[in-house]
């Protein structure tokens, strides 16, 4: 269970048959955060790669969400997600498409279909919106293999809910493999300015068959191993192709577990502990690249595998109600060497070996809103002096009916 929800208020409401379809859940959340790092904001932005983590000294406005859902109508649910926030870089207003998509409601055989624009349900964290994270940045290795934004794309999912007597469902979609939001993938030219995956040029590729789409598969199970213990795992692996050329292929598989305690004389969800795990790995395999445009700069890169992998476990414990305390650890390393602007992997990143703790402090004064304050240790071996240390305050208050936060 849950805390409690906010009361819900019908803002409009359709009669069809004997039946009353009501779009109730209207909502506004905002995410804002303060902080001070032993980095400066330039180095900051690569170690706090996320677009929504807290990345500069001072002020970030890390998210803003209006979130529409509701009964389309017997047979669809429909959901979209509005973000507002501000570059720390340049102090840019940047509003985008977070999600929109339809859910079917009544599919026989326990099937369900899911299209439209939507994050790949790959693992744990990938398809949380950020109001929704415990911590108040996404793990390294999520921002490694799915970009600062997460991976996600317009797309159908296919899920069949198992007849096994546990809770056991298996999914497959397919999406578009191009754009900012699948970085791993096709991408687009402006991403690799920035990230460039291991220093590859990027190479355009146009959509010419079904094999330059991006592929899910996902197996996820729930069990109740007592009255007060909760556990929840899966297996997830993504193939398509990428952007360095016409043979270039992205093969990800990811494993994660999660186990939730509470006792069943509990005041609206308070004392739990939750321990949450993922691990995933990422095969890169790079074309071919040569290019002699330029006499007195030839570039010619051989094919190659590029591997990068990581995890990262966080525990989290409310203690009393209202109040929570939590610990991660991460960890992310790879093989196969960043060329180019790059120079070894250790230079890069977005590669290179990275250590992170951070332990956390929650306070919700109510449904309402939330405060948060974390601490972060990094090892980077791409930093001058390796070490940074990191303090973030964060606050987030919510408008609307928007569920309470789930432990």
């Amino acid at each position: 269970p849950a805390a409690e929800q906010a009361p819900r208020t019908d803002l409009f409401s359709r009669q069809i048959g004997g039946t009353t379809f009501r779009l109730i859940d209207i909502s506004l959340d905002a995410l804002f955060a303060a902080g001070a790092s032993t980095e400066r904001d330039k180095s900051l932005r690569t170690l706090q790669g996320g677009d929504h983590d807290p990345r500069r000294r001072g002020f970030t406005v890390q998210n803003i969400e209006l979130s529409f859902s509701g009964a389309v109508d017997p047979y669809f649910t429909g959901e979209a997600h509005i973000v507002y926030l501000i570059d720390p870089e340049v102090g840019e207003t940047r509003v985008e498409l977070e999600e929109a998509f339809l859910t079917t409601q009544a599919l026989p055989f326990g099937l369900q279909l899911k299209g439209g624009f939507y994050f790949t349900e790959f693992g744990l964290i990938n398809s949380v919106h950020p109001h929704a994270w415990d911590w108040l940045d996404q793990p390294v290795i999520n921002t490694r293999l799915f970009g600062p934004d997460g991976l996600r794309q317009a797309g159908v999912r296919l899920g069949w809910l198992t007849p096994l007597p546990w809770y056991s469902e298996v999914q497959v979609g397919v999406q578009n493999a191009n754009g900012e939001t699948a970085s791993s993938f096709f991408a687009n030219e402006e991403f690799f300015e920035e990230r460039p995956i291991g220093g590859r040029p990027f190479v355009e590729r146009d959509v010419r068959s079904p094999k330059d789409l991006l592929y899910l598969a996902r197996w996820v199970n729930s069990w109740n191993i007592s009255d007060t213990v909760t556990t929840k795992a899966g297996l997830s692996g993504l193939f398509g192709p990428n952007a360095t050329g016409p043979d270039g292929h992205t093969y990800i598989y990811g494993a994660d577990l999660k186990l939730t305690w509470r006792p069943t004389n509990n005041f609206r969800g308070w004392p739990f502990v939750l321990w949450q795990s993922e691990a995933m790995k990422r095969d890169y395999r790079a074309d071919r690249f040569f290019d002699d445009s330029n006499p007195d700069n030839i570039i010619d890169l051989p094919r190659a595998t590029l591997r990068d992998y990581g995890f990262y476990t966080q525990a989290l414990y409310g203690f009393t109600y209202g109040w929570a305390a939590g610990l991660r650890y991460e960890y992310a390393t790879g093989s196969g060497e960043s060329v180019l602007s790059f120079d070894g992997r250790r230079n890069d990143p977005f590669r290179d070996d990275r250590h992170r703790v951070s332990p956390l402090l929650v306070w919700h004064p109510s449904e309402f809103s939330r405060i948060r304050l974390q601490y972060n240790y990094d090892r980077a071996d791409h930093l001058e002096r390796r070490d940074a240390h990191s303090v973030w305050l964060g606050v987030e208050f919510l408008y609307g009916a928007h569920p309470a936060h789930k432990y």
